[in-house]
């Protein structure tokens, strides 16, 4: 309606990193995962495009990201790779470069690094290409 592209449905979330979780290492995830600590690594989806990660505004990441489907309103210190749909969010901080094929960005929110539109979505992140995390 209105000319707007038909976003992908939203998996539900079934996984949590509760506000008081600390992780350090890469983490692989598939379905959807919601972050409200803090993770010291790379966080990785499955390969699919299913995959949605929920970066709440008390959550910290410090490593690469990839994922299908990506919500930011909180804090990631890495390069960012997202196949599908990126949300900024108002309180949102990424400190990297940012690869997207659809973004939306509320007001407030801010990335340091270069935003690089993909059409056809970026190549999918394996951890072979990550850089070692600062654990």
């Amino acid at each position: 309606m209105f000319g707007r592209t038909p976003q992908p449905s939203r998996p539900e979330i079934d996984s949590l990193i509760g506000i008081a979780a600390r992780i350090e290492g890469d983490l692989i995830f598939s379905g959807g995962l919601r972050i409200d600590g803090e993770v010291l690594g790379n966080v990785i989806a499955a390969d699919g495009p299913d995959h949605m990660l929920v970066v709440s505004e008390h959550a910290r990441i410090e490593g690469a990201v990839s994922c299908a489907i990506l919500v930011v309103n909180g804090y990631i210190a890495g390069a960012v790779h997202v196949t599908e749909v990126l949300e900024l969010q108002a309180k949102a901080r990424i400190v990297g470069d940012v690869h997207y094929k659809l973004l939306e960005m509320q007001g407030g929110a801010v990335v340091t690094g270069a935003l690089k539109h993909q059409p056809d979505g970026p190549a999918q992140f394996h951890l072979a290409e990550a850089e070692p995390s600062a654990a």
